[in-house]
């Protein structure tokens, strides 16, 4: 089961109310405004500040 489309439309990063890019491959919810990447655990965005990861310099930088 994947994560549904409509939710990963609504949900926003909870540190700037930023869009999230969906990195389906790596199962994550990106922001580059704050440099973190959300993790997607059983099908559950976990949209914790403590649980994220910070982006390498070269995912900041990426435009996809």
């Amino acid at each position: 089961m994947a994560v549904d489309n409509k939710l990963i439309a609504i949900l926003v990063c909870p540190l700037c109310k930023g869009k999230l890019k969906y990195d389906r491959d790596a199962q994550e919810l990106i922001c580059r405004a704050d440099g973190l990447a959300y993790p997607i655990k059983d099908d559950i965005p976990v949209m914790l500040e403590n649980e994220a990861r910070e982006l390498n310099a070269n995912e900041k930088l990426s435009k996809d």
